[in-house]
C-alpha cells in the first residue's frame, strides 16, 4: 500500500532527494515559491502561473509550493479534483520533468497519492532542513507550531487519510457544503500582533536555522530571519531566489 504523503527517493523526479534525508537539499538560483493561492474560489493566479510553466513562457529549476495551494484539495477521489482538475493535470505534467516540492496545509493534504513524481511534505514531517546558498534554512507550511492543543486534534483528525478514502461513497454530500463555505471566506487581512507571533513560532526552530521560511499567514513580510510568504490569492505575489535570498515578485512581473 501506497504510504500517502511521504514519497520514496526513486518515485520523485530525478535530482529530488529522500524528503526524509538528513542531508539539506539545495534551494537553487531562481527557485519559484508559491503560498496560499487557494485556488479555485479567491483568484486564478495560481491556473496562470502554471499555464506559463506549462508553456515555457517561465521557466524555474525549482517550485516550492507552500501549502493551501488549494482551497480544498485531498488524494482521495475524483470527486474534490473535479473543482481543479486542470491545475491538477497540469502540476502533474510539470512534476514527471522539473523538481517540485509541495509542503501540505490545512486546505491540500494527503496529497502522496495525487502527485507521486513529487516530494511530497506532510505536517508532520515539517519543518525541512535544506540549503540556500551558504544558508541553513527550515520551511514548514505555517500551521505547525505555536497553534494550541484544539487545532493539534484537529490537524490530526483532518489528516486521517484512510478514514478519509472510506467516507468516499458520502463525498459530495460532504465536500458541497466546505466548498460553499469556503467561496465566501474573507482570507485576506493585516494580521495584528505579527511580530509577537513570529517570536513565538521562531522559539521552536534551532538559532543555527538562518532563515526560517512558512507561508499560512498571508502576510508577505520578513521579521529578521523569518520570511512569511506573501499569499499568491492576496498580495498576487510570489517568492524568488536571488543571490541566495528570497524576493517578493509581483506574478504580473513575471508573466503576461
Amino acid at each position: 500500500m501506497l504510504d500517502v504523503g511521504i514519497l520514496k527517493e526513486r518515485e520523485t523526479y530525478p535530482g529530488i532527494q529522500n524528503p526524509t534525508s538528513k542531508i539539506q537539499h539545495p534551494i537553487k538560483e531562481g527557485a519559484l515559491f508559491v503560498a496560499d493561492a487557494h485556488y479555485p474560489h479567491h483568484g486564478d493566479e495560481f491556473l496562470r502561473l502554471l499555464r506559463a510553466l506549462d508553456s515555457g513562457e517561465l521557466t524555474a529549476p525549482q517550485l516550492f509550493l507552500m501549502g493551501d495551494i488549494f482551497d480544498l484539495l485531498f488524494g482521495c477521489g475524483e470527486y474534490i479534483v473535479s473543482f481543479s482538475r486542470e491545475a491538477v493535470e497540469i502540476l502533474q505534467r510539470l512534476s514527471r520533468r522539473m523538481e517540485i516540492h509541495y509542503f501540505e496545509g490545512n486546505h491540500d493534504f494527503c496529497l502522496g497519492r495525487l502527485f507521486p513524481q513529487m516530494a511530497v511534505y506532510p505536517r508532520g514531517k515539517q519543518p525541512v532542513s535544506m540549503r540556500m546558498g551558504e544558508s541553513k534554512v527550515m520551511l514548514s507550511h505555517g500551521d505547525r507550531y505555536d497553534v494550541g492543543l484544539g487545532y493539534e486534534l484537529y490537524s490530526y483528525l483532518l489528516r486521517q487519510c484512510r478514514a478519509m478514502c472510506l467516507l468516499l461513497p458520502w463525498e459530495k454530500r460532504l465536500i458541497d457544503p466546505q466548498i460553499r463555505a469556503l467561496r465566501k471566506k474573507k482570507i485576506c487581512r493585516d494580521f495584528k500582533g505579527f511580530g509577537r507571533k513570529v517570536d513565538r513560532i521562531l522559539s521552536h526552530y534551532p538559532p543555527e536555522a538562518e532563515w526560517v521560511i512558512e507561508g499560512h499567514f498571508h502576510q508577505g513580510k520578513i521579521l529578521g530571519r523569518y520570511v512569511s510568504l506573501p499569499s499568491l490569492a492576496c498580495q498576487k505575489e510570489l517568492g524568488v531566489v536571488r543571490k541566495g535570498r528570497i524576493e517578493f515578485v509581483p506574478l504580473d512581473a513575471m508573466i503576461d
